[in-house]
């Protein structure tokens, strides 16, 4: 059966995640309803990375089998026809090798957490940052974060019902810069632990506020125990904006879990 890989943006604030759940809408939920619509079928759709209730994606990649080898543009143009009045668009569809796997080839995740720190609230990004009204010290919290980069065990900051076999994960980038009122954490990885990049934001943000020195951080990130993480951030500031695949002909390494946030 023919395989297609799907690029996908989508507005994280009406559904209850990626995954299909027993109840409430889901972006998996919808993509895989309007699958069906055109084609009649009911493939099945697996993202690379199961994102939370809230979070947003202007990224995320899935993949499907259906009977019947449609020319690429045919199936983003009718799944968007479909998809409608729900925010999730098919940016681009591809025709792709059976051994592509949307979750399991993926070699990298990338994430972008933005922080509005002003005293007014927003108004037209209400559901697209997390809301901080006092001015934070961006350049304290990009230094503590380089603190967190490489290979930890990453326990204090994964969700307690978190279900990866290891907390080991490798922090390829953790960066904090400004841009206005804002506050711009970009983050990438293999893979995420479950919360694992609202619960590092959370820490980074009492670093901003001088709660935290970047010792404190790191002590935090040290103890391997979830009591020690600062709040979580909430799901509005959390984007996926890319996942990233070998090159043709590039050797793949071990699969590992998908992003989990």
């Amino acid at each position: 059966m023919p395989r297609f890989k799907l690029t996908l943006e989508y507005d994280g604030t009406p559904f209850v995640g990626w995954q299909r759940q027993a109840e409430g809408l889901s972006v998996q939920g919808v993509l895989e309803e309007a699958v069906f619509a055109f084609t009649g079928e009911r493939p099945g759709v697996r993202g690379a990375g199961r994102t939370d209730a809230g979070v947003h994606a202007t990224g995320q990649v899935a993949h499907l089998d259906l009977s019947r080898d449609w020319p690429a543009d045919r199936i983003r143009d009718a799944l968007n026809a479909h998809l409608r009045p729900h925010p999730v668009a098919v940016l681009l569809a591809e025709r792709v090798a059976d051994d592509f796997d949307a979750r399991f080839s993926a070699i990298g995740r990338r994430y972008r957490y933005l922080v509005l720190d002003r005293r007014a609230p927003p108004a037209l990004d209400r559901h697209r940052v997390w809301h901080v009204p006092r001015r934070l010290d961006a350049e304290a919290m990009h230094a503590a974060a380089q603190g967190l980069l490489g290979r930890h065990d990453f326990t204090t900051f994964r969700a307690a019902a978190c279900q990866a076999k290891s907390p080991v994960r490798t922090l390829d980038v953790l960066d904090v810069r400004r841009d206005g009122d804002r506050i711009v954490v970009e983050a990438a990885a293999r893979s995420f632990l479950h919360n694992q990049v609202r619960s590092l934001v959370g820490s980074l943000v009492q670093v901003g506020e001088g709660r935290w020195s970047a010792a404190e951080l790191r002590a935090a990130l040290d103890a391997r125990d979830r009591a020690r993480c600062g709040p979580v951030a909430p799901p509005d500031g959390l984007c996926l904006t890319g996942v990233v695949y070998p090159e043709a002909g590039e050797l793949v390494p071990e699969a590992g879990a998908g992003g989990e946030e």
